[in-house]
């Protein structure tokens, strides 16, 4: 009996685990769709990453009911605890992170005026850095990385760092050229998505690390 519950526990873990791989590689996927649509102006790209992320969704609401069921049956404890709440957590960021590529493709369609944009160029630099950051922090995931964990969560002053610089960028770029305020608008608010998926990368490091060793990562000085 005993070597059945610890059978049935393993299975569980694993399937938790192999959810998680799932929701992270779509959340990944999607980022990097909508801003190649982003991009390239492909709507029909963007529309397609709208569709996908009810998959997302679905695979964030198998997750909380097969973790409610593990503490509720298996009653983990200790590390095996850690990695079930762990679980619940990186399932709601990841959800989150769906929701912000959403956001994003959203606004492909309502940019106008490409070419005198030069923001563009330094958005779609941001963007690459926010999906590594997405693609890193899954890596850790997955091989219980902390040192890799602990090199997400210092990345994300590079994302900050970008974001202010747009801001800047943007907001001189409206005020010298009246016409393009509503796309450069669009533009400001696709750089605070990509801020909130590095923000929130940073989060699932946070809870890779707690995983792994019960702390989370020290705070920088």
């Amino acid at each position: 009996m005993a070597e059945h519950t610890v059978k049935a526990f393993d299975e569980d873990i694993t399937r938790i685990r192999g959810l998680i791989a799932e929701m992270g590689g779509l959340a990944e996927v999607a980022v990097q769709e909508a801003m190649e649509a982003l991009v390239n102006s492909n709507e029909e790209l963007a529309d397609s990453v709208v569709v996908r992320d009810k998959k997302i969704d679905a695979l964030e609401v198998e997750v909380d009911k097969l973790a409610v069921r593990v503490i509720a049956l298996r009653a983990p404890m200790a590390d095996d605890l850690r990695e079930v709440i762990a679980a619940l957590k990186i399932s709601g960021v990841l959800e989150r992170i769906g929701d912000y590529a959403k956001n994003i493709a959203k606004r492909v369609g309502r940019i106008e005026g490409r070419k005198p944009f030069e923001p563009l160029t330094l958005l779609s630099a941001m963007g690459e850095v926010a999906e590594e950051m997405v693609h890193d922090v899954l890596t850790a995931y997955g091989a219980r990385d902390v040192v890799l964990a602990r090199e997400v969560v210092e990345r994300d002053h590079k994302v900050d760092a970008f974001y202010n610089s747009l801001f800047r960028n943007l907001v001189s770029f409206m005020m010298e050229n009246p016409a393009t305020i509503s796309s450069a608008a669009q533009l400001l608010f696709i750089a605070r998505n990509l801020e909130r998926i590095g923000d929130h990368a940073t989060n699932v490091a946070e809870m890779v690390h707690y995983a792994a060793t019960g702390d989370y990562p020290p705070e920088e000085e």
